[in-house]
């Protein structure tokens, strides 16, 4: 990790470093980087060295201080590594050179007296109303089709209720038929007897 000594480069993790400081780096540039350090932080920080030895309570003490020193060793190579290939990546990409660009122009924007960031809440307030009624519009129209299907609906359903009513009468008629021809056979045949 870099410090703010004689490179001339501020430490990303001291909050109190100013973009100035760092050359042709703008204060977006800077926010990510040190965003991005601040986050790769927490995860590639060194547990205590009291944690770490109780990991492997099986080795001497002498060996528990150098497993240490060398997890150091490898969480320092890592993180500086992570660093490394993050700013090869923005300089690649040219990260930094576009949210400079996103800086100049919200800054030129702001400086501008003839652009206006105010909005018309006459204007908002018309389009808010349009767009309402346009869906009420749509709304409305959506119910009397629904409305029309139910009457459809229902004049099928009634349909086939009447169907069925007849149905069942037809049924019973034949079935009053039925047992008159089935009692007049057997009246007729108590008769011949």
């Amino acid at each position: 990790m870099e410090g703010s000594g004689e490179s001339g480069e501020c430490d990303p993790y001291d909050m109190q470093c100013a973009p100035s400081s760092t050359m042709g780096m703008g204060t977006r540039s800077w926010d990510m980087k040190k965003s991005f350090n601040l986050a790769l932080r927490p995860l590639l920080t060194a547990c205590s060295n009291q944690g770490f030895c109780s990991a492997f309570p099986n080795f001497s003490t002498q060996e528990q201080q150098h497993l240490h020193r060398l997890f150091l060793q490898v969480l320092t190579s890592l993180h500086e590594s992570i660093e490394d290939e993050f700013e090869s990546l923005c300089l690649e990409t040219q990260v930094g050179a576009a949210l400079d660009t996103v800086e100049q122009l919200v800054e030129e924007q702001a400086l501008d007296p003839l652009f206006s960031d105010k909005t018309n809440v006459m204007d908002v307030a018309q389009n808010l109303s349009s767009a309402k009624r346009s869906e009420i519009r749509y709304l409305t129209d959506m119910l009397n089709m629904v409305e029309e299907q139910n009457r459809h609906i229902r004049a099928h359903v009634e349909i086939r209720r009447k169907e069925m009513e007849d149905a069942k009468r037809l049924a019973d008629a034949v079935e009053k038929l039925r047992s008159r021809s089935l009692s007049y056979g057997t009246f007729g045949s108590n008769m011949v007897d």
